[in-house]
């Protein structure tokens, strides 16, 4: 009987399967990982395997987590379900999951949840939770957080949080990374972070925060407030060590520089983008007696005795776009390890490094787009320094060998200033001016673009290993036949743009490293003979006044070439043939085509075409005019010629009818 049972059970769930057979998964299922993301599911899918470690249901349109649907996955170490719709989780939902490490509710309506005042339950396990972009608002985020003891880093950014609550944190003590970037937060109550003894990164950015008048956590290490309304930032007088390391200040309003821990370890600091007008901590007598009636003084204490601090471990540093006019020499003292200085984009006339503070550990100096007008680095000074940055600045003199005197320059960008360029055997310091770019042994890249250049003096590089050469933009500039002499051996790139050039006497197939080279928005008729077969692979000759490309020209560049730039030129199509050749190669790319154009003749008329739709017919037939001028002058060549044999056949007779005279 017992047998009979079980076999009418085997039918009934074989009848059974074959009417509503099992619909399989949607999701692919890769070593205990279900990807279960941009389906469309309304749903949990029930039919996964129950012991799967992540579970990415993302992109999808659930509304509801429930029991029902997540109950039997108390395995998963990962839960993803970014981007749903999720308005509603039934508390405790989490509870039974104690292998849970990492959850992600990012991008959903969680805002309609805490609406309902209603906890979540306990996240026992979560170490990682992002509760990004759900319009929680002020205290939303409690409903979450209140028992995450295991809660190491947590993401609340793009809400609309206004407040940061002194318990908002008060459940998940074990936190190290807050990101609470892109909200509204105007307010941190005191004692909001100070529980957290392992907060390592706090990220504040991109909020409404107006004043950091009393800065105390001495754990943290990195601490982002970059693009609030801040107009101070002052740290509690503390003989304690601080452990920050990273500090972002960037796009606030800060009228002086931070009051930093006196005892830090700070490593990088970014005040870019502030209303900086010095590098002291605290306002002169005179800014103080303005400040007086305005609200900065309400909540911001300014020390006149406190000048400048201690920055012994800072290795960078950003004070670009500011209105910072001077910087004491003195500053520099207390940042004897820096390598990275950012002053561009400020309001300097002049600066002065001296042997006092001689920053010898600095790589990159950007001083660009002042108003620099005098420049002096003292002897022994800027050892290290490799990027020089000068750009956009007044300078029109500088000392002969200031380039000499740094034995680790790399590059020198010096574009938009008014400097004259030395010859190399003008050694002597009384040069009218002039500064000096030969026999610096380390120099690679050299920028000198808009700087009105005259002339480039012969041998005005020999000994220094330049890689990259600018010299455009400088209208009018002569340019002589061994200017670049020395560089043969290293140079790769070579700007001689818009400087009007009518020719170039330089042979560039001596260069035997150069690979771009832009003469382009020139006057150049032609370009020079070359020697050997050239190594360039991109050529600039654009917006220039070329009417043909000559045959060695051509054949110097045909087996280097890959890249060719000739639009805006009054090109022949006909007489070009080498380079029409040269064209037609798939190896040589011409960026520029729909604009390289050429005229031939027709009907006595030149017309203009797109040197791509260039035919053999167009150069073959000749039109009337032509064939008279060709006529006329090959019976002008034929008479001259027989006038010239008559004379020949002439001549002797008269020789001897002179002699028989004589007799």
């Amino acid at each position: 009987m017992g047998a009979l049972l079980w076999v009418v059970v085997i039918l009934v769930n074989e009848v059974t399967a074959f009417i509503h057979p099992r619909q399989p998964s949607p999701c692919q299922v890769h070593q205990k990982s279900a990807y279960c993301n941009d389906l469309s599911l309304r749903t949990v899918p029930a039919r996964l395997p129950p012991d799967i470690h992540k579970l990415d249901l993302s992109g999808n349109l659930l509304q509801n987590l429930t029991h029902e649907v997540l109950a039997v996955y108390t395995t998963v170490h990962h839960l993803n379900f970014h981007s749903n719709k999720i308005e509603f989780i039934q508390p405790g939902l989490f509870k039974d999951m104690k292998n849970l490490q990492v959850l992600d509710l990012s991008r959903n309506y969680l805002d309609l949840f805490a609406a309902r005042k209603t906890h979540v339950g306990p996240l026992t396990s979560v170490e990682k939770l992002d509760l990004s972009g759900n319009g929680l608002y002020t205290d939303m985020s409690d409903y979450f957080l209140q028992d995450a003891p295991a809660l190491k880093n947590l993401s609340l950014d793009g809400n609309s949080i206004t407040k940061i609550g002194k318990n908002t944190f008060a459940g998940s003590s074990a936190l190290r990374n807050i990101d609470l970037h892109n909200n509204v937060i105007l307010d941190i109550e005191e004692g909001a972070f100070e529980y957290l003894d392992s907060l390592a990164e706090l990220d504040l950015s991109v909020n409404s925060i107006s004043c950091i008048a009393d800065f105390n956590l001495h754990q943290l290490k990195s601490l982002n407030l970059s693009k609030n309304s801040l107009e101070h930032f002052q740290t509690r007088d503390s003989d304690r060590e601080y452990e920050l390391l990273y500090l972002d200040l960037r796009e606030n309003k800060i009228l002086y520089f931070p009051i930093l821990p006196r005892k830090n370890k700070l490593i990088y600091l970014d005040l870019s983008r502030n209303l900086l007008r010095s590098i002291n901590t605290t306002a002169t007598a005179e800014e103080l007696e303005y400040l007086k009636n305005t609200e900065y003084l309400a909540h911001v204490h300014l020390n006149l005795n406190q000048k400048h601090q201690d920055l012994p471990q800072l290795l960078f540093l950003d004070l670009s776009y500011n209105q910072i006019k001077t910087i004491p020499s003195a500053f520099f003292t207390t940042t004897m390890a820096l390598e990275t200085l950012n002053i561009s984009n400020n309001c300097l006339e002049s600066f002065t490094i001296d042997q006092e503070s001689p920053l010898n550990s600095l790589k990159t100096l950007d001083l660009s787009f002042n108003a620099l007008q005098n420049l002096s680095f003292g002897e022994s000074t800027l050892q290290s320094l490799e990027v020089l940055y000068l750009q956009g600045n007044y300078l029109t003199t500088l000392e002969f060998d200031t380039f000499h005197r740094l034995p680790s320059i790399r590059g020198l960008h010096l574009q938009q200033n008014y400097l004259t360029i030395c010859s190399s055997q003008s050694r002597s310091p009384q040069n009218h001016g002039c500064v000096s770019f030969s026999s610096v042994p380390t120099l690679h890249y050299l920028y000198l673009s808009g700087n009105s250049l005259e002339s480039v003096p012969q041998y005005a590089f020999r000994g220094s290993p330049l890689y990259i050469l600018d010299l455009s933009e400088n209208p009018g500039v002569e340019i002589h036949e061994n200017s670049f002499s020395g560089l043969e051996a290293t140079l790769t790139h070579l700007s001689l743009k818009s400087n009007h050039l009518q020719e170039l006497n330089t042979d560039l197939s001596v260069f035997g490293n150069l690979k771009f080279v832009d003469l382009s928005i020139n006057k150049l008729t032609g370009l020079p003979l070359w020697a050997k077969e050239s190594s360039i692979e991109s050529l600039n000759l654009q917006n220039n006044s070329l009417v043909t490309l000559e045959y060695n020209t051509v054949l110097a560049l045909e087996k280097s070439l890959k890249t060719l730039y000739m639009g805006s030129n009054p090109l022949r199509c006909c007489g070009n043939s080498r380079f029409l050749n040269l064209f037609k190669a798939s190896n040589v790319d011409i960026p520029d085509i729909d604009t390289v154009t050429c005229y031939y003749r027709k009907d006595s008329e030149y017309v203009e075409i797109n040197i791509s739709r260039v035919m053999s017919e167009h150069c073959q037939t000749l039109d009337r005019t032509s064939v008279i001028v060709i006529s006329v002058v090959v019976l002008a060549v034929l008479m001259v010629v027989l006038l010239v044999v008559v004379t020949k056949l002439c001549q002797p007779t008269r020789h001897r009818f002179n002699r028989n005279f004589k007799a």
